[in-house]
């Protein structure tokens, strides 16, 4: 199976006027299929531990959710994206977009939105 190296055009150089223009702008950092996978890991473990922490009550967990949920996806914009994560400038943003993304993952909507941000979208062969 072929990679695919091609890169969405980053089209943003200063601050947001609104959160539709950071969410647009958030999906085109995250244009690899890579970065996503990883955030998604990420993502999914640190949901895991915050469950663990409610149930338990010990704050291990809270650390783990923390670094569970920044550590992948920070090193897969090192990695595939080559960029600095949104997490830096728009941290609160940055959280809200990033349990989006998680949520249309997991509805199977989210390809739709990154082809609305300008992302392309490689599509799966079925059969």
């Amino acid at each position: 199976m072929a990679r695919n190296t091609s890169r969405p055009q980053r089209r943003h150089t200063g601050g947001f006027e609104d959160y539709s223009q950071f969410w647009a702008h958030y999906l085109r950092e995250h244009g690899r299929a890579e970065t996503r996978l990883w955030h998604f890991f990420g993502t999914g473990a640190a949901i895991a531990c915050l469950v663990g922490l409610l149930v338990s009550g010990s704050l291990w967990f809270l650390a783990g959710a923390v670094l569970a949920g920044y550590g992948p996806a920070w090193a897969a914009h090192v990695i595939f994206e080559r960029n600095r994560p949104a997490t830096f400038k728009h941290p609160l943003w940055s959280l809200v977009s990033d349990l989006r993304m998680f949520g249309l993952w997991l509805a199977g909507r989210l390809d739709s939105e990154l082809a609305r941000a300008g992302v392309p979208v490689r599509r799966r062969r079925r059969g």
